[in-house]
């Protein structure tokens, strides 16, 4: 099973994600958004994006090595942000480029939100990746 990432000309030049992803026949896992708490339900950085990054990234990964997943296996991903301003948008890109690396990027959406589960949380992100 295969995914196919693309940048059709006429599309803007995307910053870390792919415009269009083809994924063929084959079992695949959706992940539920992830947020920035820790093993014990604790709510990791208080009002840092980039350490509440950093922790649903890494809470990405335990689920998708759960599914038998990695993130080069992620076709599409959904972020929503509390009070999405562009200073938040670097601190987000790198959590997500260590995981990521150079590509190849899954299609995205990133979306600005009023409000999450909990007041002291300021992402959270949902991912779908290809099984076999």
């Amino acid at each position: 099973m295969t995914i196919d990432r693309m940048n059709p000309e006429g599309l803007s030049k995307p910053t870390g994600y792919s415009h269009v992803a083809v994924v063929s026949a084959g079992r695949q896992v959706h992940i539920s958004g992830q947020v920035a708490f820790d093993a014990s339900g604790a709510v990791v950085g208080k009002g840092d994006i980039g350490a509440q990054a950093e922790q649903v990234y890494a809470n990405l990964a335990k689920a998708l090595a759960a599914a038998g997943a990695d993130f080069s296996k992620v076709f599409k991903m959904n972020t929503y942000v509390v009070g999405l301003k562009p200073e938040m948008l670097p601190p987000i890109r790198a959590a997500r480029a260590k995981h990521f690396g150079d590509g190849p990027y899954p299609a995205s959406t990133l979306v600005g939100v009023t409000a999450l589960v909990h007041p002291d949380l300021l992402i959270e992100v949902e991912v779908s990746a290809l099984l076999d």
